[in-house]
């Protein structure tokens, strides 16, 4: 079993919805509430990854956007973001299953 470590941005916006981003996927979304937005940048990243893989290029993709495999689940994870009281970030653990290819 491999990891990911990911990081989410959660944002209000002035209509009172709620935008996700994956920050290392480049994945976003919203939703009608931060739970909402949460859950779906959580399908989000599993439907990327997923698609990532079935075309061959997660190993590829990893490389470039410098996103490492860990062996382990972390204890805790340090994010390193600019935030407003407005915006909220999140770690994500993110589990593979499996991994061709090595980082």
């Amino acid at each position: 079993m491999y990891y990911i470590f990911l990081t989410i941005i959660l944002e209000k916006e002035e209509s009172n919805r709620w935008t996700a981003e994956c920050k290392e996927l480049g994945t976003a979304t919203f939703g009608n509430s931060i739970e909402d937005a949460r859950h779906k940048i959580e399908e989000a990243i599993g439907l990327h990854l997923n698609t990532l893989e079935e075309v061959g290029e997660r190993e590829r993709f990893f490389k470039e956007h410098k996103i490492k495999l860990h062996t382990k689940q972390p204890d805790s994870i340090k994010v390193d973001v600019s935030t407003n009281p407005r915006t909220f970030v999140q770690s994500y653990v993110q589990p593979l299953s499996s991994f061709v290819g090595v980082c």
